[in-house]
């Protein structure tokens, strides 16, 4: 895999990346690919939605009460009948399918910043 372009220091800047709490989750069975709806508490930017591709590593029942890590500043997105608001980040497996989510080491605050 190749390294993408460099970006400026203001380039990172721009990015929002905060960790939250999932709060809910349910399959999305419009979906072209397999995936989850889940509901993320960012403590004081509230509660927003992310369709996320993370079927293959993790069952609904383990995602619960599991802190993750997000951009928040995209715009929404809408997949099929669902708006997502919000990026879940992780890391692809030698399978793309197979996506481990980003966590912190230690349980923090809701919303707080990644930097």
């Amino acid at each position: 895999m190749s390294l993408k372009p460099e970006i400026s220091w203001k380039d990172f800047e721009k990015i929002d990346i905060r960790c939250g709490t999932i709060i809910s989750i349910n399959e999305f069975e419009k979906a072209r690919n397999p995936s989850y709806q889940l509901e993320i508490d960012f403590g004081d930017l509230g509660i927003k939605k992310s369709a996320a591709q993370i079927t293959t590593l993790y069952k609904k029942e383990d995602l619960v009460g599991k802190q993750i890590v997000a951009v928040v500043n995209f715009p929404k997105k809408q997949i099929a009948n669902f708006f997502s608001e919000c990026l879940v980040l992780g890391i692809y497996g030698e399978d793309v399918k197979d996506v481990t989510i980003l966590t912190p080491s230690l349980t923090t605050k809701n919303g707080l910043q990644v930097g």
